[in-house]
């Protein structure tokens, strides 16, 4: 059960009943549809039987209803149980909570273009396999309309074109100390820009919007480095790191390489997957979106959002890669790896130059807190 925070209202003009309409008996016309192989859409958050398109998903009259008064009326429900309730269609009135929880999730949209309803049944060649919410014209990524929405705002928050990060590569593939810095500038602050513009991220506690980067700043940078094909020769990242100028024991330079090597091997490892544009924005924000960071406010929240970045790369996957069932599990399985990669050894390679002994860690804070990661007080970045 939960509460909701709303002004009290006379009884006789409160809002009917959440209950959806009974069934309509079947015309004969109706009947010889059915038998052509039309079947009946479901309300895509409680299952019952959908009435039409309302707020960009197919839902039924009480789902379409209760979302109208809790956007209109902006209603702040709570819930009693762990914010995991079930909802269905003989159990969707017993927590607001988490049905509006699920109407969010399932795509229902809060912006008045979705506000029409639109009717009428689904032509047959977009008809959805069972278990699956039937698409609409205009879906660009060919999966669930709520799920590609997802990814095109998750590609559209990347702050840097190709080119900018090809300015800093040389026609040899040979990058000097100032060109690697800039590069590896560049993908910081393009992980933390990313995070700043992508749904959802941006309406977390700050505490826990820099909680989180914190943890995964040096993932998604390994993430980025890949994407852009950062070249990693040895020679230039030990200069880089400036071992020439501070020698130190024979080990301990054996112990540098080797996590320069794990470094290689993750980047190759992800490029041999050839992971496009989509994926790695996905890949992203499964990193970016985890519960292992320390203080959080709502974990069950941002469990619930790196759940729908990893939908959304299962979808993704399945529709753009058929004949490739494996992809979405060689995907995820990269993603632990990535933290072998020491974020340490990330400072001292790429980082050490530019901001001296100042941890990634205030850096990451204080671009959250500028309101700008191209505003930093550290170095210019044109």
């Amino acid at each position: 059960m939960s509460l909701a925070v709303t002004p009290w209202r006379d009884p006789t003009t409160a809002d009917p009943p959440d209950i959806a309409p009974p069934p309509q008996s079947a015309t004969p016309s109706s009947s010889d549809k059915n038998s052509q192989g039309q079947q009946q859409i479901e309300c895509v958050v409680c299952g019952d039987k959908s009435s039409g398109k309302h707020y960009g998903q197919f839902t039924c009259e009480g789902c379409k209803s209760f979302f109208k008064r809790s956007v209109r009326r902006n209603l702040t429900y709570t819930c009693r149980g762990n914010r995991n309730c079930p909802i269905d269609q003989h159990h969707r009135n017993q927590c607001q909570y988490c049905r509006l929880k699920k109407c969010l999730k399932m795509g229902m949209r809060r912006e008045g273009r979705f506000g029409a309803v639109q009717r009428g049944r689904v032509p047959p060649s977009q008809h959805a396999l069972p278990g699956q919410i039937p698409l609409t014209n205009g879906d660009a990524l060919n999966g669930h309309s709520y799920l590609s929405s997802f990814i095109s705002l998750l590609l559209r928050a990347e702050p840097y074109p190709p080119s900018r990060y090809a300015q800093c590569m040389q026609p040899s593939n040979i990058m000097g100390i100032d060109n690697i810095c800039e590069l590896a500038a560049r993908l910081l602050f393009s992980a933390v820009e990313w995070a700043r513009n992508i749904p959802f991220f941006p309406d977390l506690q700050v505490t826990d919007q820099v909680a989180l980067l914190r943890l995964v700043w040096s993932e998604l940078f390994v993430l980025n480095a890949s994407q852009c094909s950062m070249p990693l020769h040895v020679a230039p990242l030990l200069a880089a790191a400036g071992l020439h100028a501070s020698p130190m024991a024979a080990d301990r330079v054996v112990a540098f390489m080797d996590h320069i090597r794990i470094f290689q091997e993750q980047v190759e490892k992800l490029k041999a997957l050839h992971v496009d544009a989509a994926e790695y924005s996905c890949l992203k924000a499964i990193v970016l979106f985890t519960t292992d960071a320390c203080g959080l406010s709502d974990v069950a929240h941002i469990e619930s959002l790196q759940e729908k970045s990893q939908c959304a790369l299962e979808e993704y996957c399945r529709t753009q890669y058929p004949n490739q069932p494996t992809r979405f599990g060689k995907l995820l399985l990269r993603l632990p790896s990535l933290r072998t990669v020491s974020s340490q050894v990330i400072e001292q390679l790429f980082f050490v130059r530019l901001v001296g002994k100042t941890p990634i860690e205030t850096l990451i804070r204080d671009m959250l807190l500028s309101g700008s990661s191209f505003n930093w007080p550290y170095m210019p970045l044109q």
